[in-house]
């Protein structure tokens, strides 16, 4: 049988066609556009979303048997707010994951309700990029869209919506909005009552990979598929893109050097860290994970690399920093563009260059900006061994993934092995994943990532690097803290 991820990014949608033993049939992406109407402000349309999404499915489908698709699964970018009124109609466009505006009701929620409520309720405290703060922000600056509220719900499960018709969402990705007890997997009665929304206006909750329903009759009239296509929940993207790497099971460790960047840590057991510096979710296996996540990663050489050094030639870039001046570098980078998340919780920062003189290169600079960000998810794993959690290796996914040099990087400043999965589609992979659990190809997710999963490399740490990468990193940790006063200017 055949079975479709989608993983619905923050700058496309990409699609991917998987058989039973999880080979990649095929791969489809279609981009829409991201719109920043004020300063710190992100959004999306979700017709948008769907209108990209179908016609995705049709070329991805164009010359495969459809007969033999059993399954759709998602992976998706999380956080996002995304309302409907009585007609299920969008009432304003989606505000995103990496949205800023937040700040007010992010302190409310943190200094007025109290960080240590919002965690047992919860299991994690307010970043301004999850989804109860833009509630709120909804409720006080347009009272008048708040009111036409008939449905909440998250990106990818507005797909799930309307492919399906079933009003879901999965664990994974709930967890990440600020309204769900992690714990028991329930919504928390007292976040809906402080954001003012009643249970019937949130989603039925499913574990990522069951089935929600099947595809409806007439798009499955229009893409020509079985109607009995089933759909799966799928998951937020970290969870999905960790699925499709294999982290499942205890103590397996993921990073993802997407869009954003996240350090990402399963475990059987429910667990939060002392002062909520990593986040506590529900994962996609079942179980749950402690995860890191900036807010900018690869997106931070993309920034470097197009805006500032106005070239696409991002791996010829890379070609004359040597690997063994790893470590050596006296310039800084912090990754802070559109301020941090974890483990700092501070919207008004900003990136940082510090170090340089006369004689600073531009492959130093490049340099620095790779540093830069793996040294950020460093003190989110930082965080994690504070916690008794021993990682010595960890797989690696996203576009910053392909680049060997950042993969060294990686492995010499974490000081751990670094594998290199077979596919590098993360949450696409993890959706078709998803989907054949919920078709039943697989038992559980993670016999599908046993039996899918590959490692094809391994990235060592060099010694002599990760030695000089400990005394670089211990002065990187000093500098948020010597700069966060002067944002936001």
């Amino acid at each position: 049988m055949l079975y479709v991820g989608i993983d619905l990014g923050t700058s496309a949608v990409k699609l991917l066609l998987m058989d039973g033993a999880g080979k990649i049939q095929k791969i489809v992406s279609k981009e829409y556009p991201l719109y920043f109407p004020n300063p710190g402000w992100s959004e999306q349309n979700p017709e948008d979303w769907y209108n990209q999404s179908m016609e995705g499915l049709k070329e991805l489908l164009s010359d495969c048997d459809k007969s033999q698709v059993a399954g759709i699964g998602f992976g998706g970018q999380m956080h996002g707010l995304v309302i409907l009124d009585k007609e299920d109609q969008v009432i304003r466009p989606a505000i995103l994951w990496n949205d800023g505006r937040t700040g007010e009701e992010t302190d409310y929620l943190n200094e007025v309700v109290g960080k240590e409520k919002l965690s047992a309720w919860t299991a994690n405290i307010a970043f301004a990029g999850f989804t109860a703060p833009k509630i709120l922000w909804v409720k006080k600056h347009e009272p008048e869209n708040f009111a036409k509220i008939e449905k909440i719900m998250l990106p990818k499960d507005y797909l799930a919506y309307r492919l399906s018709g079933t009003f879901c969402t999965d664990v994974s990705d709930a967890s990440g909005m600020l309204l769900f007890d992690v714990e028991h997997k329930c919504w928390s009665k007292e976040m809906m009552e402080i954001c003012g929304v009643e249970e019937r206006q949130m989603p039925e909750i499913f574990e990522s990979y069951e089935a929600v329903g099947t595809l409806k009759p007439e798009l499955a009239q229009e893409l020509g598929l079985p109607p009995e296509v089933k759909i799966a929940a799928g998951a937020g993207d970290n969870a999905a893109a960790a699925v499709g790497t294999g982290t499942v099971g205890d103590g397996a460790c993921n990073i993802s050097l997407g869009t954003s960047g996240t350090i990402f840590i399963s475990s059987e057991n429910f667990g939060v860290d002392e002062h909520n510096a990593l986040h506590s979710f529900a994962h996609a296996d079942g179980h749950y994970h402690l995860m890191g996540c900036m807010l900018s990663a690869a997106s931070c050489n993309k920034w470097w690399m197009d805006e500032i050094l106005r070239t696409g030639d991002y791996s010829g870039e890379q070609k004359d920093i040597r690997m063994d001046e790893l470590g050596k570098n006296p310039v800084f980078f912090l990754p802070y563009l559109m301020g941090e998340r974890s483990p700092h919780n501070d919207p008004n920062v900003r990136g940082t260059f510090i170090g340089m003189s006369m004689d600073t290169t531009r492959e130093q600079m490049t340099q620095a900006v790779l540093e830069g960000v793996i040294f950020g998810l460093r003190d989110s794993f930082e965080v994690a061994k504070s916690l008794g959690i021993r990682i010595s290796r960890t797989k690696i996914c996203g576009g910053g993934a392909k680049s060997p040099l950042w993969r060294q990087m990686t492995a010499d400043i974490l000081n751990i092995k670094v594998d290199i999965p077979e596919s590098e589609e993360g949450p696409a992979m993890g959706g078709a994943m998803l989907a054949a659990v919920a078709c039943g190809e697989y038992s559980s997710v993670e016999e599908a990532a046993a039996r899918i999963v590959k490692v094809v490399d391994t990235v060592e740490p060099v010694p002599e690097n990760a030695a000089r990468y400990e005394e670089k990193y211990r002065k990187f940790r000093k500098i948020y803290p010597a700069v966060k006063e002067l944002f936001p200017m």
